[in-house]
């Protein structure tokens, strides 16, 4: 009878030859997953014989994770921001970068009461539902946008599973919202004066080949035209409108488009831009600030002028 350490070697080699990155990581978590135990427990009791009646489900997910299949999908799960959010294919995975971004997003922002949070490009929601967990005191106000309806109902499964006080809009950008000022509707309040706005959109220029793992997120969260940056440059303009005075916008592109999306913004007219280095030493982080805007007179705000 095999021995818990066997199954583990004999796991992470079957991953090793078929290429899958961190092969160690994924058998062990694959283990964890299927003994109900943690990692610790394993190694203590490395020479104890396995419970054969487990070896069925392991050796299903063990393929499944030699086919590329990511090892969030096979898990339901994965951990961001000190919290476990469900993962699975109806939107991106969350990236260790994500998290890098929300972490300077709190520590660039004064927290306001009831201030206004725009997380664009929600998908599973780990962005906004992190915000509105860190900043509860102050009583944000988070709207989540994303054209895709699936990855619409996994961020509301995590805001629910986290009692996240979140709203949420399907729309791609904010065409939800220019379709009803068009039509003079007044059913769907526009989104304003948000003073902290976080976008992780798609970014991977049209036709380059996508690692074997990418291949089961959906498309539609990847793919951003030919340099990757069609879907950056139509938000940050069209946000433009949406923003309070000196609103700080960070984005979320590719380890080489950085610089790239700061001259954009620059052109659009934000102001102090910079790209902010993840941990790795790419600047993968544009950020810049909104305009200032002077504020509106009490005559402007509908008030009588005094007597």
């Amino acid at each position: 009878m095999k021995s818990i350490q066997d199954i583990l070697n004999s796991g992470i080699n079957y991953l090793n030859e078929r290429g899958i990155d961190e092969a160690r990581h994924s058998m062990q978590s694959l283990l964890v997953h299927v003994l109900g135990c943690n990692k610790t427990w394993i190694y203590l009791h490395f020479n104890d014989p396995i419970d054969q009646s487990k070896l069925p489900e392991l050796r299903d997910l063990l393929r499944q994770r030699g086919q590329g299949v990511p090892l969030q999908h096979l898990l339901g799960s994965v951990e961001f921001y000190r919290r476990e959010f469900r993962s699975d294919g109806r939107a991106l995975i969350p990236r260790p970068e994500t998290e890098e971004l929300v972490e300077l997003a709190l520590k660039l922002v004064k927290p306001q009461e009831g201030m206004r949070i725009l997380d664009m490009g929600t998908g599973s929601g780990i962005i906004g539902i992190s915000l509105a967990l860190e900043l509860a005191n102050q009583r944000p106000e988070v709207v989540m946008v994303d054209i895709s309806e699936a990855a619409l109902s996994l961020a509301l499964d995590n805001a629910s599973q986290l009692a996240a006080r979140v709203k949420t809009y399907q729309s791609d950008l904010f065409s939800l919202w220019k379709s009803a000022e068009e039509e003079g509707s007044s059913a769907i309040s526009p989104p304003s004066n948000y003073k902290l706005v976080l976008a992780n959109l798609p970014y991977v220029p049209d036709g380059e080949p996508a690692q074997i793992e990418l291949a089961h997120d959906p498309s539609n969260a990847l793919y951003g035209g030919a340099d990757g940056l069609d879907i950056v440059r139509r938000f940050l303009a069209d946000a433009l409108p949406y923003l309070d005075s000196e609103a700080l916008v960070m984005l979320e592109v590719g380890h080489d488009q950085g610089e790239r999306s700061c001259r954009i913004m620059e052109e659009l007219g934000y102001q102090n831009c910079q790209a902010l280095c993840d941990i790795n030493g790419h600047a993968r982080f544009p950020m810049g600030y909104a305009a200032y805007k002077e504020p509106p007179s009490k005559a402007e705000e509908g008030d009588s002028p005094a007597e």
